[in-house]
């Protein structure tokens, strides 16, 4: 597989606090690539590292080539769409005023709405299921309805890549499988998607790329059929567990062992 997005031999720290060291990841270009790990293992850091929210101490992280650090936020926002784990709603938004803020790398500075916005907007809205929520205030919305926003404002970026911390925290089961099963179409539609997911099934249902994390590094990578077994789980996620294969899609299902 090819790749745009790489990390080549990274350290990561939040001030005196060092997270990860030495860690090397390459992302396949029009993948689904699935992160997991234990708390603490470095996945979330690892996404802010990638979006230059997190400069790495050491190493570099790069994006054709070329440092993340060196493009202009609005430049790389138009490559790379971002969703974090921690999101903060400004007071007296409107659902449609949320997911057009996911417009604005595409806007110079005096220009308007277009009808190519308008457009973005309405399908992203529509795929991640809040058309109906369009004038309510994001405030008021259940905290799944919320996440299904928030989905929908990275959608109307229209990068070809995207990133999601955690992007089923709130959701209910059916959601779940909603969001994942859109993210894989994306993957089919030729977009780049790389999700930190703790459903470790979940991940290896939708994921065609699993990263396990332990540490601060990489542990294993590849395809879930080919790296997820017992021992791997039990090492990354602390869990006796065995292996199965899913019933319905014959991909690795982890079944604890208590």
């Amino acid at each position: 597989m090819t790749a745009r997005l790489t990390a080549q031999d990274i350290s990561l720290a939040y001030g005196d606090r060092t997270v990860a060291t030495h860690l090397t990841l390459t992302v396949p270009d029009r993948a689904f690539t699935a992160i997991v790990g234990a708390n603490a293992s470095g996945k979330s850091t690892l996404l802010r590292a990638f979006v230059r929210l997190l400069k790495p101490t050491a190493g570099t992280v790069s994006f054709d080539g070329r440092d993340v650090t060196a493009y202009k936020p609005k430049a790389i926002a138009r490559e790379i769409g971002f969703l974090p784990q921690e999101l903060t709603t400004p007071d007296n938004l409107l659902v449609r005023q949320l997911v057009t803020r996911g417009r604005f790398p595409h806007r110079s500075a005096l220009s308007v709405g277009t009808a190519e916005d308008e457009r973005a907007v309405r399908e992203a809205m529509a795929s991640a299921g809040v058309s109906e929520l369009t004038d309510r205030p994001v405030a008021q919305l259940s905290g799944g309805q919320r996440q299904r926003v928030w989905v929908a404002m990275v959608l109307a970026q229209e990068t070809p890549y995207l990133l999601l911390d955690e992007p089923t925290t709130f959701l209910d089961l059916a959601h779940q499988y909603q969001l994942l099963s859109l993210l894989a179409e994306l993957r089919d539609r030729g977009r780049t998607v790389i999700a930190v997911l703790h459903d470790i099934n979940q991940a290896c249902r939708f994921a065609d790329h699993l990263v396990a994390m332990k540490d601060g590094r990489v542990f294993a990578q590849g395809a879930p059929a080919d790296i997820v077994d017992a021992p791997l789980i039990e090492e990354v996620l602390g869990l006796p567990n065995v292996v199965v294969p899913d019933p319905v899609t014959g991909t690795p299902m982890v079944v604890p062992v208590t």
